[in-house]
């Protein structure tokens, strides 16, 4: 497909840090265009989860479709691969009604694999994943982040290091090679047969970063701590190795106090939207703007797509 015969189906992708905004824009967007909304967001895939994964609510669930939204089991494994064919699988039958879809999340190696496609790498040997899941167990996250800042400093650097399944696979491929994971990551784009429109949500990052402390303390009123004690049993899920969880975890196990665990979330949740901006900063396609800049927003839109309601 060229520039010249751009496709007439439009993904419009809702990108930024985490408690930025992104789900509230995506839904007005959604409802500009009578589009659905499919998530790219690594966590809220997963039920019994609702409150620490900030997934969606009821009325933004009745504003807009949505689509996977608590849509897996938390033992179920998820990763970018087995997405990219899910998610391209669902945008192939939405098309058929639709000509927009509202893509939104914080997850960057979804959004990749969703735009572009994953990298084709070396499946490492069963035994060598049982080694590292058993070290995760024994050693902690922190040890192997660090082995694999040894082993591949550009990909740490880059790398959410509060997500073991990130750091496990890029282990897994740095042992089975010899190489650094970086080095493998070709960047070949694949040509996806709908237009893209990128859109990141920018803010001030101390205002940021006070909607992320106001945002853990409003989880903690919705009962974020039940919410983690009732799948606490399944701690060692790769699916609640993640913010939010892992500090309720350690309050369960006596290693902290809830003040103290509400404070890492929040400082976790600071760090890890940080993270993310250094991630989405070297897309040089993401057209950045202020979340209430609603007019500028359409503006830019329409500039893209002739449909807009």
């Amino acid at each position: 497909m060229t520039a010249m015969t751009m496709s007439t189906k439009h993904l419009i992708v809702i990108v930024g840090p985490t408690g930025s905004g992104k789900s509230d824009l995506a839904v007005e967007i959604a409802e500009w265009y009578g589009a659905p909304i499919i998530s790219t967001d690594s966590r809220q895939f997963y039920r019994g989860i609702p409150i620490g994964t900030a997934q969606p609510d009821e009325e933004q669930l009745r504003r807009a479709e949505h689509h996977f939204i608590a849509s897996h089991n938390l033992e179920d494994e998820f990763n970018c691969g087995a997405y990219e064919v899910a998610a391209l699988a669902k945008l192939k039958e939405l098309y058929e009604q639709h000509d927009v879809v509202v893509a939104v999340g914080g997850s960057g190696l979804y959004i990749k694999a969703l735009c572009e496609g994953m990298d084709s790498l070396p499946e490492a040997d069963p035994a060598l994943r049982e080694q590292l899941a058993k070290r995760l167990q024994t050693e902690g996250l922190e040890a192997l982040c660090e082995e694999l800042k040894e082993r591949d400093r550009e990909f740490y650097d880059q790398v959410d290091r509060n997500n073991p399944a990130r750091i496990l696979r890029a282990l897994e491929v740095c042992i089975t090679t010899g190489l650094p994971y970086s080095s493998l990551r070709t960047g070949v784009k694949h040509q996806r047969d709908f237009n893209i429109i990128k859109i990141g949500v920018d803010m001030e990052r101390e205002i940021l970063y006070k909607r992320i402390d106001g945002r853990v303390h409003k989880m903690i009123e919705m009962g974020l701590e039940a919410e983690a004690r009732a799948v606490y049993h399944l701690r060692h899920l790769n699916s609640l190795q993640t913010v939010g969880y892992r500090e309720m975890f350690e309050y369960f196990d006596g290693d902290i106090t809830l003040n103290e665990a509400i404070e890492l979330i929040q400082r976790n949740s600071r760090r890890y939207a940080k993270r993310q901006m250094t991630w989405f900063r070297r897309d040089g396609e993401i057209w950045w703007v202020n979340p209430a800049d609603k007019q500028a927003i359409k503006q830019y839109l329409g500039s893209k797509i002739c449909t807009l309601k």
